[in-house]
């Protein structure tokens, strides 16, 4: 099986280029800033200079853990679910399901460390530009050299290795049961990982009416919250889904008349392969609009009060802009990928739509309008997510609900999220629906 699932990325590599793409921009995440724990260990730096590198580092490389492991199972799922009639000729042939598994665990454990050996070098350059970022902010001493050594090697392998290997195991063992006629598994192990996750959320927004208003790490309670919370609603992303559908139904059919139509029933019909592109959606949403209105609120604060910024507040600033500039950029390439595989993949599902009579704009329009309800889902679970935060931050710090430039932040967001949706399925779709649809049935069959 290893043998076959070298021919299979040799022979298509197409078909592996967003996990690819997902594993060295994860590694080099991943790598960038556990170079920094390299860093610190260096004989002779400063006491301060190397508690700021190994905050940062253990920080921003935690969410970069989870991050890879979301991008890498988002598009390694979209993945196998296209492959189900592949898989379904290995079974006729003899294949068992064992091996199967081994065969695509083989294809992404080796898809996954070929994106983090090319990583390497990229992560090199970026943990030389963050030491450069905290040493021209005056958070780390100027002498301090910068260092890549086995920490950062051994992190980055190791972390994207085990999160690509995991997706794909649990990926293709939904499959194969499919296959072999076994009911649709229940997710029970994802849905207990979701409660876990909301209630800690829960937990840790709690915990912030317990802290002093002047602790500098209030902001760490509300914002762990609001992480846990948007990660235990992506977990739950094909339920809400479902459900949110059920409310939608009526008003998109009647808005958009045809394409609401078909909005509804396709989606009803792969909520669970439009869960991942949700996760990244909320993720984002929750994560940034937490993290940004929070340092807002904290800066507005420390102006009001005319203190001067510490250095553990530029810390925490600087650390809270890295950490939202890391998750736009992950969760935006995450839902490009998913949006595209998932998008491109259903060539023969909108050749069947335009032979029973639907025209071209009305096949787009259903895609818009699909986009939009993925939006809306992703944007409203994540706000949820943010806003328990925010707002828990807030009355602590400003004894008020929200403040400020929270709405701001919010609609800027929003619009990242919606345009990416929106520009790459209509953009995927439109390609695909170049292909007349007697060709597109033919190719895709």
């Amino acid at each position: 099986m290893f043998s076959l699932a070298m021919r299979s990325i040799a022979t298509r590599p197409g078909r592996f280029l967003a996990t690819l793409l997902s594993a060295f921009l994860g590694a080099a995440i991943i790598m960038a800033f556990h170079s920094l724990h390299d860093t610190a260990g260096a004989r002779g730096i400063d006491s301060a200079s190397g508690e700021t590198l190994g905050l940062v580092a253990n920080v921003v490389g935690g969410y970069g853990a989870l991050l890879v492991f979301f991008a890498v199972a988002s598009t390694l799922t979209v993945n196998v679910r296209q492959r189900g009639t592949e898989i379904a000729l290995l079974r006729s042939t003899g294949a068992t399901p064992a091996q199967i598994t081994r065969m695509i665990v083989g294809e992404s454990a080796a898809v996954a460390l070929t994106g983090a050996v090319l990583a390497i070098g990229p992560a090199m350059l970026g943990g030389r530009a963050l030491l450069a970022v905290f040493q021209d902010t005056g958070q780390v001493a100027d002498g301090v050299a910068y260092a890549f050594g086995p920490i950062a090697l051994g992190s980055g392998l190791g972390i994207t290795l085990v999160a690509a290997t995991g997706a794909a195991f649990l990926a293709v063992r939904r499959a194969t049961q499919a296959l072999a006629g076994a009911a649709e598994p229940r997710g029970r192990g994802r849905n207990a990982a979701g409660a876990a996750a909301l209630v800690a959320g829960t937990a840790g927004v709690c915990v912030t009416f317990t802290i002093d208003a002047t602790e500098p790490a209030l902001m760490a309670a509300p914002a762990c919250g609001a992480i846990l919370l948007a990660v235990g609603l992506a977990l739950f992303a094909p339920v809400l889904l479902r459900a949110l559908l059920g409310v939608l139904e009526r008003p998109l059919s009647a808005l958009t008349g045809a394409s609401g139509y078909l909005t509804v029933h396709t989606m009803r019909h792969r909520a669970a392969q439009l869960s991942g592109v949700l996760m990244p959606l909320t993720l984002f949403t929750g994560i940034a609009t937490a993290t940004l209105t929070m340092q807002a609120l904290q800066n507005d604060a420390i102006a009001a009060s005319g203190l001067t910024r510490s250095v553990e507040d530029k810390n925490l600033e600087t650390l809270n802009l890295v950490v939202v500039g890391i998750i736009v950029v992950f969760s935006c390439v995450t839902l490009v990928n998913s949006l595209y595989a998932a998008t491109s993949y259903r060539r023969r599902e909108f050749g069947q739509q335009r032979l029973v009579g639907a025209t071209r704009g009305q096949v787009l329009g259903m895609v818009g309008v699909e986009g939009l309800a993925l939006t809306l889902t992703g944007v409203f679970f994540g706000t949820v997510a943010g806003l328990a935060g925010s707002v828990a931050f807030s009355l602590v710090r400003t004894d008020e609900v929200l403040p400020g430039q929270g709405p701001g932040i919010w609609l800027g967001v929003t619009a990242v999220a919606a345009a990416a949706t929106l520009v790459t399925s209509l953009g995927t779709a439109h390609r695909t629906l170049r292909t007349p649809a007697v060709e597109a049935m033919a190719t895709a069959a």
